[in-house]
């Protein structure tokens, strides 16, 4: 039994999503805040829903994300209108139609919204059950109406590539940014956009990584230091931004995608709209992809950071 949605390319859709992982948690190399507070996290979704942002990225794996997302949804008036997309705990047994479906319920109670735009498989490495029941517990889950979209978060790009030639999965999430290009040049962007299917880039700023100044990286990662001072020195030279560097560069390269970003207060939610708006001079573009050919995976890969 095969699952016979299609993902319908709204052009109009702004193609920032807001990602609340930090809802949950302290994420990030960056985070100097800590946890937003359910205040904060509320006027962050506020700003982003005035912002035109209208999808919102959670997951069952981050913490209390989804509770303070659904609280700020309803608080704000927004359950009826947004379009959430969520991920399974990759702790369920994917092959159990029961715990998979009691999962989506509680999510959907969590968030306070009728339907999930979309659910991700949390964990690349699942998609090897598909053909093994998955697939036919996640057919069930769409056509009862309470999931629209099915999608993978993949961590690879064999794995990105596996997810879009996979039919019944539509959307697909993986890490791209200015520094790490690996699924661009596997030419995982042209595959999506020739088969129809979304692909949506988190860790855009690498976790914040991008951002940082030299100076203020951990000593245990002073390897990724002159990479990021590269980076700085770009960004003076050309009187840019590295957030618009950052966003620039996805938009010049991967226009069709949906950008998931976080955000640990309003400002930083106005700052990345603007930012995801500027243009970059077309020249710049091949000067992005010589300066940063061959960036050491111990810089890009978050896993493999010290603790």
């Amino acid at each position: 039994m095969i699952i016979k949605t299609k993902f319908i390319m709204n052009k109009s859709l702004c193609p920032i999503v807001l990602g609340t992982a930090q809802f949950g948690s302290a994420y990030g190399i960056a985070n100097k805040t800590g946890w937003p507070g359910q205040a904060t996290a509320t006027a962050i979704v506020q700003e982003a829903w005035g912002n035109g942002i209208r999808e919102f990225d959670t997951a069952q794996g981050y913490g209390t994300s989804e509770e303070v997302l659904g609280k700020a949804l309803k608080e704000l008036g927004l359950t009826k209108d947004v379009l959430v997309i969520s991920k399974f705990n990759p702790a369920l047994d994917h092959l159990s139609a029961v715990a998979m479906s009691d999962a989506l319920n509680e999510s959907l109670s969590r968030l306070g919204v009728p339907y999930l735009f979309g659910m991700m498989l949390h964990k690349e490495e699942i998609l090897s059950l598909w053909d093994k029941g998955l697939v036919e517990i996640l057919h069930e889950l769409v056509l009862s109406g309470r999931i629209k979209h099915i999608g993978v978060s993949v961590y690879s790009p064999d794995k990105a590539i596996q997810a879009l030639n996979t039919e019944g999965v539509d959307m697909v999430q993986l890490p791209t940014n200015i520094l790490d290009r690996r699924f661009e040049k596997a030419g995982v962007f042209q595959l999506a956009d020739k088969m129809g299917k979304k692909i949506y880039i988190r860790s855009v700023f690498l976790q914040g990584l991008i951002l940082m100044n030299p100076e203020e990286i951990p000593e245990k990662m002073a390897y990724a230091r002159p990479v990021i001072d590269k980076l700085r020195s770009l960004s003076a030279d050309e009187g840019l931004s590295r957030q618009e560097l950052a966003l620039g560069y996805i938009r010049a390269e991967m226009p069709n995608a949906g950008i998931v970003f976080g955000a640990d207060t309003p400002e930083q939610v106005r700052e990345n709209r603007a930012c995801r708006e500027r243009t970059l001079p077309a020249s710049l573009v091949p000067v992005i992809k010589e300066t940063f050919n061959d960036v050491d995976e111990r810089i890009l890969n978050p896993s493999l950071w010290p603790k």
